[in-house]
């Protein structure tokens, strides 16, 4: 995840060279510019981005956490991250500074404390590996009209998105309405979680998208349930915004579901990519159209269909398997930065 102030233990209490795979950073610059905007988000409350003390002081608090966490990552001879999004962010986080917080670090007393700086100004991308050989035996033929959303009922996942997306596909193409259903199929972590589903619940009857008829919310599943839903499914949905891989995206494709996914992050960068030009599933940025790439992918002719399943299917077990994984680690030639000599 990117806890580099772990970083310090290592180097300064046993003087050992510090690398890392980073997954997602602890804070971004995105973070910071929604609370300079107050704008509301999973990140910043409401109660927060409504107020102008809260967020100057929420402000000011990631100010001075991104100063000295960019220079705790600085501490790494080398970083590997696991997407573009992820990179992306690194990067900048790498080559961020702060003109008054570099002179009140250079005042402070701290200054005797001086943080190592390795000069790393960049990452380098190593895709997960992802286990989706028992995904790879289901049949692309014969499948259901059901559309999977697997996630964790977190407030991040938006899951109320995919909800008002049936509900629009419904409206604008009632042929749907009659045989298509939705299953959300996640882990819930906690009371507050178990809130957030009894609030799709009551969203998905006041969409009038019946529960049960069209919608099934599926809580805590095995893993073998998993597996045999995505066998039947046609569809998988993920709505979240700047996913920073998508690793069940990755198993949509591996198990012949058609990805219809949020246009940002991994699943935009690097997962749901053209091959050879042709694409391996479908982006979208709201409700609305959520529901012309659900409509698409649902009235594909048969050749079309199994075409973009096979594609997908064969992107994902090549581009994100153990093997690949192996070989990139490898390949990154991280011996050199952490034994340079």
């Amino acid at each position: 995840m990117g806890y580099a102030f772990s970083f310090h233990v290592a180097s300064f209490l046993g003087g050992i060279p510090v690398g890392a795979y980073v997954h997602y950073p602890t804070i971004s610059t995105d973070m910071l510019e929604r609370v300079r905007s107050r704008k509301k988000w999973h990140t910043n409350a409401d109660s927060v981005s409504s107020s102008g003390f809260k967020s100057r002081a929420k402000l000011f608090y990631y100010r001075v956490f991104m100063y000295y966490y960019a220079r705790s990552l600085r501490i790494a001879r080398f970083l590997m991250v696991n997407s573009s999004w992820t990179k992306n962010h690194v990067d900048a986080i790498l080559q961020h500074s702060d003109l008054l917080l570099d002179v009140f670090s250079g005042l402070s007393l701290l200054i005797t404390f001086r943080t190592p700086n390795s000069g790393l100004t960049y990452t380098q991308i190593v895709y997960p590996p992802c286990d989706t050989r028992e995904m790879a035996r289901f049949t692309l033929a014969n499948r259901e009209k059901i559309v999977m959303s697997v996630a964790q009922f977190r407030p991040e996942k938006d899951h109320a998105a995919q909800l008002r997306a049936f509900a629009q596909l419904f409206t604008r193409y009632p042929e749907h309405a009659g045989n298509t259903q939705l299953f959300l199929l996640g882990g819930c972590r906690n009371e507050g979680d178990a809130d957030r589903v009894e609030g799709l619940r009551t969203l998905a009857k006041e969409l009038k998208i019946e529960v049960r008829s069209h919608v099934e919310f599926i809580i805590n599943a095995p893993y073998p349930d998993m597996l045999r839903l995505l066998s039947k499914a046609s569809i998988g949905m993920n709505t979240m915004v700047d996913e920073h891989f998508g690793i069940n995206v990755v198993e949509y494709m591996a198990a012949g579901v058609i990805p219809v996914v949020h246009a940002s992050g991994g699943p935009l960068k690097d997962i749901v990519v053209p091959v050879n030009g042709e694409p391996t599933g479908y982006h979208a940025d709201d409700p609305d159209t959520f529901a012309e790439a659900l409509h698409t992918a649902l009235t594909l002719n048969p050749t079309e269909d199994l075409a973009i399943r096979k594609r997908a299917r064969s992107w994902a077990l090549q581009r994100f398997s153990e093997e690949e994984f192996e070989t990139g680690w490898h390949a990154s030639g991280w011996r050199r930065f952490i034994f340079p000599h």
